[in-house]
């Protein structure tokens, strides 16, 4: 049997995983699984970084955009700590990720050595799975248990290795055992008396809506053909946007803070949601009255975030090919046509407010900028904050373009991680990062990681001085603004400095300049990274979670402040109820 380090072993058994890369910053306690990674270098790329939670986001990045597990590594003591930020982030959206932590060599271990630190405690939290190996011999074991625990648990590994342990020989050749990096597809269907009790609830009901999650990714096609053969308007949850075409007139965006006015409005007013393939928490805040049919392949899920009159357990692509079958078609109702109707007339508040810079630069306008640019299988990798409600508003999700985002954890700095990543991944397609300000400070020291790799992500920072999204929360308080101002900076010349292009702009003339140029450097192949340095108005973006606009609900002072506020004039955009009575006249 061969003989090799531990570390190499453990760099065959991720390579047999078919992990091609991996992030991290090498150090005492964890060199020998480095050169461990070094003797397998032609089959698996080491990504410098220059923080290691910037690699831990970046493999958590890779596992959502790809399925594939991804992999970061980091020393004992903080290096290790720094790693946790990524790894919380994987956590809450059942991720499946694998951190290597080091550790100080046995024969120190228990002496209050140098970043000597018990770890497994540090991390029992965020992952599932958490060993320390005790001798070489386990390592390429344990490795591989790890990241078959992470698959079928969608969460967290990690393996801490003393790293003597890695430096010594042992005999390895491989596991001879199936790398099954998903479950059995053991996929549930509906039966035939569950669905006689949605037909007859979809005849009921007047206002039938459909509400997609994750769970329905993949089954984009048929979910448009029963949104068409039922004339039911359709919303996603965020971090699902895409899984009906955003172009799609049906298609009304998302509910809440990052959602639009058709899908605040429509939810509002639905007397029956189609809840399928998620879990969405917020839809406890609904109307008691909406009666729900939940469709969901985990038990568990049933009922959870909202009682539910009728449950399906079934898998969503499986509950929606049985919708197309069902010997039932719904006739258009004024309730659909108001709803298509609202939201074509948000579309185009949100276009006029993008051609405005009357004032200065527009968040939207930027964004508009970006959709009109973006290739039809662009990969965005986007941030926290401001940024992402501008983004999940406007950016099209109709073709083959994939995102990513921190929708559960919420952390900020994950937009550049997410698109070093996404470029990784996806070489030969068009990549874009956006965030705030704010987001971008806390990680824009990799961008040399963009530089060195030459990954040609389009960076694009929204940039207002401010905590934007806080000062929102601030402001709804009636609190003071303490301590959410920004200081402003260069980016572009940043960037420059960095050794990547720069450019920056304060309004529209200037943006389709330095548009027209990034889209030039792109037609000619170069691979330095791109950072668009927008220096916006630090304008409120309007707040969808709650839109007293309804005359039927709202006293007429509450409707005028609130329309005065977000600038939202009842002639062009009228109620949900407005419209319906007019369609009525």
């Amino acid at each position: 049997m061969p003989k090799m380090t531990a570390g190499r072993a453990l760099a065959q058994v991720l390579v047999g995983w078919k992990i091609d890369h991996l992030y991290g910053i090498p150090a005492a306690s964890i060199n020998n699984t480095v050169e461990g990674l070094y003797k397998e270098r032609r089959n698996i790329k080491y990504i410098q970084v220059r923080h290691e939670e910037i690699g831990a986001l970046a493999a958590t990045a890779d596992a959502k955009l790809t399925g594939t597990i991804g992999v970061s590594f980091a020393s004992a003591g903080p290096g290790g700590v720094h790693l946790l930020n990524g790894l919380y982030d994987a956590k809450m959206d059942h991720t499946p990720v694998l951190a290597l932590v080091g550790q100080s060599a046995t024969n120190i271990m228990n002496t209050n050595f140098f970043q000597e630190m018990n770890e497994d405690p540090v991390f029992a939290d965020v992952a599932q799975f958490h060993k320390q190996v005790t001798t070489a011999e386990q390592i390429p074991h344990v490795v591989d248990e790890a990241i078959r625990s992470a698959y079928a648990t969608r969460s967290v590994s990690v393996v801490i290795i003393p790293d003597d342990l890695a430096g010594q020989e042992i005999e390895f050749d491989g596991f001879q055992t199936a790398k099954i990096a998903t479950k059995p597809s053991n996929i549930l269907q509906p039966n035939a008396a569950e669905m006689q009790q949605v037909k007859e609830a979809l005849q009921k009901a007047q206002r039938p809506i459909m509400w997609l999650g994750r769970g329905a990714s993949g089954a984009r096609d048929l979910a448009v053909q029963v949104s068409e053969k039922f004339h039911l308007p359709v919303l996603s949850t965020v971090p699902a946007t895409g899984v009906f075409p955003t172009d799609h007139p049906n298609f009304m965006g998302s509910k809440g803070r990052l959602g639009t006015k058709a899908g605040f409005e429509v939810a509002s007013a639905s007397d029956l949601v189609l809840f399928i393939g998620t879990n969405y928490p917020f839809a406890r805040f609904l109307p008691n009255n909406i009666e729900f049919i939940q469709v969901n392949n985990n038990l568990a899920d049933l009922g959870k975030q909202h009682d539910a009159k009728i449950t399906v357990l079934a898998d969503a692509k499986a509950f929606l090919q049985a919708l197309t079958e069902l010997d039932y078609e719904r006739e258009s109702t004024t309730f659909f046509k108001a709803a298509v109707q609202d939201k074509k007339n948000w579309d185009q508040w949100l276009l006029q407010a993008a051609k405005d810079d009357q004032n200065g630069l527009r968040a939207e306008g930027v964004i508009q900028a970006i959709k009109e640019n973006s290739s039809h299988n662009a990969v965005f990798g986007l941030d926290v904050g401001n940024n992402t409600e501008w983004s999940i508003r406007q950016l099209p999700f109709d073709q083959e373009q994939k995102f990513t985002m921190s929708p559960w954890y919420g952390t900020m700095g994950f937009g550049l991680p997410a698109g070093m990543a996404a470029q990784l991944n996806y070489p030969n397609r068009q990549v874009w990062s956006i965030s705030g300000d704010g987001g971008f400070a806390m990680v824009m020291p990799d961008l040399l990681t963009e530089v060195k790799y030459h990954l040609p992500v389009v960076n694009v920072v929204l940039e207002n001085n401010s905590f934007g999204y806080i000062e929102h929360e601030k402001l709804q308080d009636n609190q003071s603004l303490y301590g959410i101002d920004l200081i402003g900076a260069d980016w572009a010349k940043v960037a420059e400095g960095m050794g990547a292009h720069g450019f920056s702009v304060h309004n529209l003339a200037e943006l389709q300049q330095a548009m027209k140029q990034i889209m030039e450097l792109q037609k000619q192949g170069d691979t330095l990274p791109i950072v668009l340095d927008a220096k916006i108005q630090n304008i409120d973006p309007i707040d969808t979670s709650s839109m007293p606009l309804n005359e039927d609900v709202f006293d007429q002072k509450t409707i005028a402040e609130y329309r005065q506020h977000y600038a939202l004039p009842a002639d062009s955009q009228p109620s949900l109820q407005k419209i319906m009575a007019d369609l009525d006249k």
